[in-house]
């Protein structure tokens, strides 16, 4: 469903991400992990066609780079870091922004019955229903966090890719974050890439891994295939006895 072949990538003719390539099939779902300033937020970047690549990304046969902006938006959703926002919409105008793409153009387009069902749903699952009404600027952090994800499933696309969802979020929300992807990403014809911070919440997510460092893949495939010992290298601390100690208070 993703395809990525030698991709290359960075900012100001200078190159961040070197030479990435995976496949990611149906119903996967694949974290991106790796140190600050690795290239993992680049990567999205460019595999949304947001940032200018050399090499090829496929999504369900949609040629990223060269596909219609609003094509590549009814198969792709990139769910960004969180930032703050500079409008005022409500919740449910924000949410209804995923339905653009599917929307007609020109005089007789806008939403519709099923455009509302649609955003109706995607409010309900995030759990932000009740906050329809409200104005965006108005909200904590992990409510907007919610709001963008429901804007996301409101899109209805075939690859969901997330820059650390879990920004913002408390602990329950976390894991029925990750466990509303998981069930989105196990319907026909769906996969999801997210970069994640937290080792723990990655490994319980994903099945898939790309570990990357200095902007090249250290190992990618099958998050059961993972050497744990590799994170050591990776992140220049000893990971497995830290989780060990830290999981210690929990006995």
């Amino acid at each position: 469903m993703l395809n990525a072949e030698n991709v290359v990538c960075g900012y100001d003719s200078k190159n961040v991400v070197h030479g990435i390539s995976f496949q990611l099939h149906a119903q996967e779902r694949m974290a991106i992990l790796g140190p600050n300033g690795c290239g993992k937020t680049t990567l999205v970047k460019a595999l949304a066609g947001l940032l200018p690549f050399s090499g090829s990304v496929t999504a369900c046969g949609l040629d990223v780079r060269t596909a219609p902006r609003r094509e590549t938006a009814r198969t792709i959703a990139l769910m960004s870091q969180l930032n703050g926002v500079d409008f005022d919409y409500s919740v449910y105008e924000t949410v209804m922004m995923g339905r653009y793409a599917h929307q007609r153009p020109g005089l007789f387009g806008g939403a519709d019955a099923r455009d509302k069902e649609i955003v109706a749903q995607a409010l309900a699952k995030t759990g932000i229903a009740g906050l329809a009404n409200r104005r965006v600027t108005q909200l904590s952090g992990g409510q907007l966090q919610r709001v963008f994800l429901a804007r996301v499933f409101a899109q209805q696309p075939s690859v969901i890719l997330l820059d650390e969802p879990t920004n913002h979020l408390d602990l329950k929300f976390q894991i029925e974050l990750i466990q509303l992807l998981k069930e989105w990403a196990a319907e026909e014809n769906r996969c999801v890439v997210g970069v994640l911070h937290d080792i723990n919440l990655a490994l319980e997510f994903a099945d898939r891994i790309l570990l990357m460092q200095d902007g090249r893949a250290v190992f990618e495939g099958k998050a059961s295939d993972l050497d744990l010992g590799i994170l050591q290298q990776v992140y220049d601390t000893d990971v497995r006895t830290w989780m060990q100690k830290s999981l210690k208070r929990w006995e």
